[in-house]
């Protein structure tokens, strides 16, 4: 469906240039946008490389499961269905570190083998559980204590304070959590 929203776009807004004369500047704002957007990936990659790669010797040190074994409360509270010991506790935990570090690509794989561990404990095969509704609301809402992809955003377009945002996201991202996690629960209760 998307793509069909952003084909009409692209087709209205060379209409519009050819119709008033403006189909040079259309041109030339296509490829100075695509100029923008292979600049803004090669940033990007950068680090989501260097964060990935983080990650990964955490993983490899220990110190993700140290955090993991933090989080067990947490993951407890919310997932009282799950397991302890089973592997999506982990995956979801790993899940939840890179987003609380701003790393939304970073944590995409853990969420995605949380999502698929989950699954695996599903009785009704194509009915999300209440567990994996509210690991999806937490991931989707994603507190983050360091918004790293916002910061590089920033400074990649030239602010002059690009860690002024933590802030700001740190309660944007606080609140969503907060109710996104209340939400759950309340639908939980009263819709099981």
């Amino acid at each position: 469906m998307l793509n069909y929203l952003w084909a009409a776009m692209i087709l209205v807004g060379v209409i519009w240039g050819a119709f008033h004369g403006t189909l040079g500047a259309v041109t030339e704002g296509a490829l100075g946008g695509a100029k923008e957007a292979v600049s803004l990936c090669i940033t990007m990659l950068g680090i989501l490389s260097l964060w990935s790669g983080v990650l990964k010797i955490g993983e490899r040190a220990g110190l993700l499961k140290k955090f993991s074994r933090g989080l067990r409360p947490f993951i407890r509270f919310l997932f009282p269905q799950v397991p302890e010991e089973h592997p999506a506790c982990e995956a979801m935990s790993t899940n939840i570190i890179a987003n609380m570090l701003g790393l939304g690509w970073a944590a995409t794989p853990a969420g995605l083998k949380a999502m698929e561990q989950l699954d695996r404990l599903n009785e009704h095969k194509g009915r999300a559980t209440n567990a994996m509704c509210t690991f999806l609301i937490l991931n989707m809402s994603s507190l983050q204590l360091i918004p790293i992809n916002m910061i590089a955003y920033r400074s990649q377009y030239g602010s002059v304070a690009p860690a002024s945002i933590v802030m700001p996201a740190l309660l944007a991202t606080a609140v969503s959590t907060i109710v996104g996690i209340v939400a759950a629960k309340l639908f939980e209760r009263f819709w099981p």
